[in-house]
């Protein structure tokens, strides 16, 4: 698989930092910026593995633009 190169856009919501991917519509938080960008390269990682066993990563990359 390529490699995709995607946007993070973080901020800070009260005491959490929320980290966002525009290109993927995906986001996680965290306590810290650093935690936050991890927990979003995990949910992506998930994201994308989860559409490749239902057989719709083609798909989703298609509706996202990476296809």
């Amino acid at each position: 698989m390529k490699n995709l190169v995607v946007t993070e856009e973080i901020w800070k919501e009260g005491n959490m930092y929320t980290a966002y991917c525009p290109e993927l519509d995906v986001a996680s938080c965290g306590k810290d910026i650093e935690e936050a960008r991890k927990n979003l390269l995990e949910v992506i990682e998930i994201q994308l593995e989860e559409a490749a066993k239902l057989g719709t990563l083609t798909a989703f990359l298609e509706n996202t633009g990476f296809a």
